[in-house]
């Protein structure tokens, strides 16, 4: 169900609200005249990102908070209810992420990934149910990933955590309609990579600088998705080409496309540089209040992933003409 007002009129929660698509985010909404409340755990950052918000022309409410706190979560929740009188749309956005070989990632970053990847889009719907439904409805966005459907070498932790999201919003969804919520939308976007501060902020137990994948995509992708989603909610929504790309290829052919992702994503995601072992910001607040990561060159990696993605097209093609000639 769509939003009960315009955008102009709604106030939308963004969480991981201090750089990337969360940043972008947030911007793209003030844009259009809605009210943002800004949480992460970078209250400078988010001070930033609120006055970019401020002079697009929307208001914004700075909440410094850890997602993956239950009690924070619910106070940003009132909060955001009090200052502007209701909350119509929210979107978890907050996310962190170890890589490295699964047997190599200490346990407790992977706990924490999970903490913050699963839990706190958890701990954010919970707290925003109660809130959009005194509204007379709203949504929540779930910012997932394209690995919430196909999976990638060295990053075990996010992948689970991404997996997880996408069937946690599945089941709230169903909850929600057979008991007659239907006023309160349930959204997951499944993002390609993205040209943000996260693979510089990742903990890294590979031995080698991070990059992420090509084809890189702008953050500003991902933010109209989720816009376009809050207008008019959808279960699912692919950010980038590549996305849906890869989701259609890993149902069509699960077993190539996972040989030809994981060659691909190891040899595309660590950089040729040495890198000591570091947690990133997995326990510390580490934001840098921009959008972007100052990943484009990698879009000139483009022919290396078309490659890679062309063999498992044509091992698709294959594989279905085998279905065709062997009949149900």
């Amino acid at each position: 169900m769509p939003l009960t007002r315009s955008l102009d009129e709604s106030t939308v929660v963004v969480t991981g609200a201090s750089s990337g698509i969360g940043a972008a985010t947030a911007c793209a909404l003030a844009r259009r005249g809605a009210d943002v409340v800004l949480a992460a755990r970078s209250a400078g950052a988010l001070a930033e990102v609120a006055e970019r918000c401020r002079r697009l022309g929307g208001r914004a409410l700075v909440l410094p908070t850890d997602v993956t706190d239950p009690e924070r979560v619910g106070h940003l929740a009132a909060r955001a209810a009090a200052e502007f009188g209701r909350i119509d749309a929210w979107v978890n956005n907050a996310a962190v992420s170890a890589v490295g070989l699964f047997d190599e990632i200490p346990a407790d970053e992977f706990r924490r990934v999970v903490e913050v990847n699963l839990l706190g889009v958890v701990h954010g719907t919970r707290a925003a149910l109660p809130h959009l439904l005194a509204a007379g409805g709203g949504v929540v966005v779930n910012n997932a990933s394209v690995l919430a459907e196909v999976a990638m070498p060295y990053q075990s932790a996010y992948n689970a955590t991404k997996h997880g999201v996408r069937g946690f919003a599945d089941t709230v969804r169903q909850e929600l309609r057979v008991t007659g919520r239907h006023t309160v939308s349930i959204c997951t976007v499944l993002p390609a990579s993205i040209d943000t501060p996260f693979f510089a902020h990742a903990a890294n137990h590979t031995g080698r600088e991070l990059a992420p994948p090509p084809p890189v995509y702008p953050p500003g992708l991902v933010a109209e998705t989720i816009v376009r989603l809050i207008r008019r909610p959808r279960r699912e929504a692919y950010a980038g080409g590549a996305a849906r790309l890869l989701g259609l290829q890993w149902r069509m052919a699960p077993a190539l496309t996972e040989r030809a992702l994981g060659w691909y994503a190891a040899h595309t995601q660590l950089g040729a540089a040495a890198h000591p072992d570091d947690s990133g910001n997995v326990f510390r607040a580490d934001a840098t209040a921009e959008p972007e990561g100052g990943w484009h060159g990698r879009r000139r990696q483009l022919v290396r992933m078309g490659t890679a993605l062309g063999l498992a097209a044509a091992g698709t093609a294959v594989v279905l003409a085998r279905r065709v000639r062997s009949g149900p």
